[in-house]
């Protein structure tokens, strides 16, 4: 079994941990890597973004394979994420979105997914991450559901035959906020398997409003998940915290993602704290004692 940062065991089937890319915007790419891998991590949730492996370089291919041959060398796995704020638009927060009025405006989010893709499987990464974005105004729910469908379709294809999963994630505030909505976004696409169209499933997210305790929302979703972000959270309140400082009852929910591991699934779980960048080396290391020393093993008592 591998050892915690205390040298106490790991259960046998624990969690493979990694660290959000978006947390640590304030170190180059390469020496938050090597921190991560230093630190005992298994793992990185890769943010495409300008400061670290940037989409829109000219030289991506290039930088992806430099990126891949340092992940391998330093053994962490990877999940490549979609979320950064300002990577296609300077002004607008996640714009453009695959619900812009604006055809064009979709069919950029829409490239910027395909290169992505492109990205992920160059990397091997476990799969790749994207979120619907917010329904814009004067716009009804079908329309939206329909610009989604339409946006993503391509993604699929390319997905597809890149044999990387798309793991959709619910967002607070999204058109897709809810494992309800994800299910229905499966329904308008016509149900594809868990391999091609899974679920990113963020802890937080399920502690702020799914009607399910965090636990049972991994249980419910198992055979969909593809990637998984954690993190504290409060009630009502999406706010990314520091493990302990939210409501989460983290027991029984690593006991789940103890028994999801345990069941096959391939994955991160990715320690997600996008506004902590200015203390993210420090809390990459107590998030990493954190998870690892709830995960280990109460000791035998004495015969």
């Amino acid at each position: 079994m591998r050892p915690t940062p205390s040298g106490a065991p790991t259960r046998p089937h624990a969690p493979r941990l990694g660290y959000g890319t978006n947390g640590l915007t304030d170190l180059r790419l390469d020496d938050a890597l090597t921190l991560l891998a230093d630190l005992g991590y298994d793992g990185v949730g890769l943010t495409l973004d300008h400061m670290h492996l940037d989409p829109l370089a000219a030289d991506l291919p290039a930088r992806t394979a430099a990126v891949a041959r340092r992940l391998e060398r330093l053994g962490l796995g990877v999940t490549v994420e979609t979320g950064a704020r300002y990577v296609l638009d300077p002004r607008r927060k996640h714009g453009p979105s695959l619900l812009d009025p604006d055809p064009e405006a979709r069919a950029t989010r829409t490239r910027f997914l395909l290169r992505a893709v492109r990205v992920a499987a160059d990397l091997g990464a476990h799969a790749l991450h994207c979120f619907s974005g917010i329904t814009p105004p004067a716009t009804s729910g079908t329309t939206a559901w329909k610009r989604l469908t339409e946006s993503l379709t391509p993604v699929l294809e390319a997905a597809s035959a890149a044999r990387v999963p798309l793991a959709v994630e619910p967002e607070p505030g999204h058109l897709l906020a809810t494992l309800d909505d994800f299910h229905h976004l499966r329904e308008l696409l016509g149900a594809p398997g868990p391999d091609l169209l899974g679920l990113t499933l963020d802890l937080g997210h399920c502690q702020c409003l799914e009607p399910l305790p965090p636990a049972d929302c991994v249980r419910a979703a198992a055979p969909w998940i593809r990637h998984i972000q954690i993190e504290d959270m409060r009630r009502g309140v999406h706010e990314h915290l520091p493990f302990g400082d939210g409501e989460i009852d983290f027991p029984p929910l690593l006991d789940a993602l103890t028994e999801l591991a345990a069941g096959g699934y391939p994955g991160l779980t990715v320690v997600e704290l996008p506004r902590h960048s200015h203390a993210g080396p420090e809390l990459a290391r107590t998030s990493l004692s954190f998870l690892r020393s709830r995960l280990a093993p109460e000791e035998a008592p004495a015969c």
